[in-house]
C-alpha cells in the first residue's frame, strides 16, 4: 500500500487538528521555516527586553545580567529541542503525550495546570506591555502619562486579544502564516531600535549594577538564570510538540532541532541584551518610561512593534490553551476553546492592571512556571526518550477512555510529580516569601528549583517503572498497562493501531 506523502504545503493540517486525533504523514508539512517563524515570533516580544532588563534592575552588573542570559538559555533550549523531537516523532500534542506516563485520566492533572499557564501567560503579555504602550501614547498627546488610564488600557489590550482570537480561531495554519510575514517588518523595526540604542544612547556597558559579591551575587544569578534563562527555555517545554507534530517526519531530525532552537535563542538573547543595555541608563526606570525615553522619534513604529509583540506570542499560548482542554476530554470544539481562552485572558489582564510590584509580579510568575514544567519535564524525559525511546506509534493516546488499555491512573507518576513539587518548593527563593523554600535559603538564596524537581520527579518515576520496563516483551506496548491486561492484548491493540493508521493514510491517498 503506498502512503501519501507529506507536502510543504501548510494549508493541508486545517482539516486535522480541529479534534485531537493523529496527524497522518500525509497532512504533515515538510516546511520547517514554518517553526522557525513561530518560535522566533512568540520571542520578538516586549516581555523580553523587560525580562533583560530585570536583571540589572534587581542588582546585577551588565556582564553578569548577560552570563545569566546566555548560559541559562543555551541550556534551557537545549532541551526545548529534543521536545520538538518527540512531537514530530508522536503527532501528539505535550497534554496528549502526558497520558503515557500520567495515566488516561491522570493525565487529566497537568493538562488542567496547563491550560491555567497559557490563559495566565496571555494574560501577562498582554498587560506587560500597556505600561509601554501609554508612555508612548504620552508622548504622541493621546493620552496623560502619568493618569492611571483604565480606559485606554482596556481597550488597547481589548484590541490585542480581538487579533489573537481571530489568528487561533484559524489554526495552525494562519498562526504560521502571521509569523512568517509579520516577521520581517518586526525584525527590520527591532534592528533600527538596536542600532539606535547602542549608537546614540548612552549605554553603560561597565555598569556594576549595586556591586553584588560572593554568595550574594551567586544567589541573585542562580534567582535571575532560573526567572529569565533556563527558566524561558524550560517554560516552553510543554508547548513545544503542539506544534512540531506537525512536520513530517521525514524531515531530518538534526535539521528540525537546529531549527527550532534557532529561532527561540537569537531573539531572547538579541532582545535581552537590549533591554539590559538600555536598564543601564536608568536602572530604577518603569519599563515604559525607558523604552520611551529612549525612542521617542521613532514612537509609532515602535508602538506597532509592541503592540505585534503579544500577538505574535499569545496565538502560541491561545492556541496551546485550545489543545490542553482537549486532553481533558472536554467536548468542545478547538476553535470554540479559542473563544472562552480569550474571554478568561481578557478578565485576567484587567486583574494585572491592579497588581503590585511589576518586577515581583513578573519574578514570581516566571519562577514558579519553571518549577511546574520542570517537574512534568523530569517524568516525560524519562518515560519517552528511556523507557518509551522505541516507540513509532502513538495512536493508543487518542483512544477514547472506555477503550484503551492504559491505566486510568498512574499513581506513581502522580507521586513522582507531587513529590517533584514539594522539591521545587524547597529549592525556590521566589519574590514573596511563601516562594521561598527552607533550602533555598540555607543555601543563602540561591534558587536551585528548576534542577531540584526535574530530578527528583524523574528519579522517582525511573525507579518505580524500571522492573514494568526491563520485563516489558514488546518494545511498542505502553508501559502504563492497567492491571489485568497482559503484554500480548496489548500487541493486539498495537497492531488494531497500526491497521487503522494504515487504512487512515489509504483514505487519504484517495482523497488526495
Amino acid at each position: 500500500m503506498q502512503i501519501t506523502d507529506a507536502s510543504p504545503d501548510e494549508a493541508q493540517t486545517a482539516d486535522v487538528e480541529d479534534v485531537l486525533q493523529p496527524i497522518p504523514e500525509s497532512k504533515r508539512t515538510t516546511k520547517v521555516s514554518g517553526q522557525f517563524w513561530i518560535w522566533l515570533g512568540a520571542n520578538v516580544a516586549p516581555i523580553n527586553w523587560i525580562l533583560g532588563a530585570l536583571g540589572v534592575q534587581l542588582g546585577l552588573s551588565f556582564s553578569d545580567t548577560m552570563i545569566v542570559l546566555v548560559v541559562g538559555n543555551l541550556i534551557g533550549m537545549f532541551g526545548f529541542g529534543f521536545f520538538v523531537l518527540l512531537g514530530q516523532r508522536s503527532g501528539a500534542t505535550g497534554m496528549l503525550l502526558s497520558r503515557g506516563a500520567f495515566g488516561r485520566k491522570g493525565a487529566y492533572l497537568p493538562a488542567a495546570v496547563q491550560a491555567i499557564v497559557a490563559i495566565g501567560w496571555a494574560a501577562v503579555n498582554t498587560w506587560i506591555i500597556l505600561d509601554l504602550v501609554m508612555s508612548l501614547f504620552g508622548l504622541l498627546g493621546w493620552v496623560d502619562p502619568n493618569a492611571h488610564n483604565y480606559g485606554a488600557r482596556i481597550a488597547v489590550a481589548a484590541l490585542i486579544m480581538i487579533i489573537q482570537v481571530i489568528i487561533c480561531f484559524l489554526g495552525y495554519r494562519a498562526i504560521a502564516a502571521f509569523e512568517r510575514w509579520s516577521m520581517p517588518p518586526t525584525m527590520v523595526v527591532l534592528t533600527i531600535m538596536t542600532i539606535l540604542a547602542w549608537t546614540k544612547v548612552n549605554v553603560n556597558w561597565g555598569f556594576q549594577g549595586a556591586g553584588l559579591h560572593g554568595t550574594e551575587r551567586f544567589a541573585t544569578m542562580t534567582g535571575i538564570m532560573t526567572a529569565i534563562g533556563i527558566g524561558w527555555g524550560i517554560g516552553w517545554f510543554t508547548y513545544a510538540p503542539d506544534y512540531s507534530r506537525f512536520v513530517s517526519r521525514s524531515v531530518p531530525r538534526r535539521k528540525l532541532y537546529l531549527t527550532s532552537v534557532s529561532g527561540m535563542i537569537i531573539p531572547v538573547i538579541w532582545l535581552g541584551a537590549l533591554g539590559a543595555s538600555l536598564a543601564t541608563t536608568n536602572p530604577k526606570a518603569d519599563p515604559g518610561q525607558l523604552i520611551a525615553g529612549n525612542f521617542g522619534t521613532m514612537a509609532i513604529p515602535i508602538i506597532l512593534l509592541v503592540i505585534h509583540g503579544p500577538i505574535a506570542t499569545n496565538i502560541i499560548n491561545m492556541y496551546t490553551f485550545s489543545v490542553a482542554s482537549q486532553a481533558l476530554d472536554i467536548k468542545i470544539s478547538r476553535r470554540k476553546l479559542s473563544l472562552l481562552v480569550g474571554v478568561l485572558s481578557m478578565c485576567a489582564v484587567i486583574g494585572f492592571m491592579f497588581a503590585g510590584n511589576f518586577a515581583t509580579v513578573v519574578d514570581t510568575w516566571l519562577v514558579a512556571i519553571a518549577g511546574w514544567v520542570a517537574t512534568w519535564a523530569g517524568i516525560m524525559a524519562v518515560h519517552y526518550f528511556i523507557f518509551e525511546r522505541k516507540h513509532r506509534n502513538f495512536d493508543y493516546l487518542f483512544r477514547d477512555p472506555k477503550d484503551t488499555h492504559l491505566k486510568a491512573v498512574n499513581k506513581y507518576a502522580i507521586i513522582a510529580f507531587l513529590c517533584g513539587l514539594v522539591m521545587t518548593w524547597m529549592f525556590m527563593y521566589g519574590g514573596i516569601p511563601a516562594l521561598q523554600g527552607p533550602a533555598a535559603r540555607a543555601l543563602g538564596g540561591a534558587d536551585f528549583s528548576w534542577l531540584a524537581g526535574a530530578l527528583t520527579s524523574g528519579t522517582i518515576y525511573f525507579l518505580s517503572g524500571y522492573r514494568r520496563f526491563k520485563r516489558r516483551i514488546h518494545d511498542g506496548i505502553p508501559l502504563g498497562l492497567r492491571e489485568g491486561v497482559a503484554d500480548d492484548q496489548a500487541v493486539a491493540e498495537l497492531e488494531t493501531c497500526e491497521q487503522d493508521a494504515a487504512v487512515r493514510d489509504q483514505v487519504e491517498e484517495v482523497h488526495a
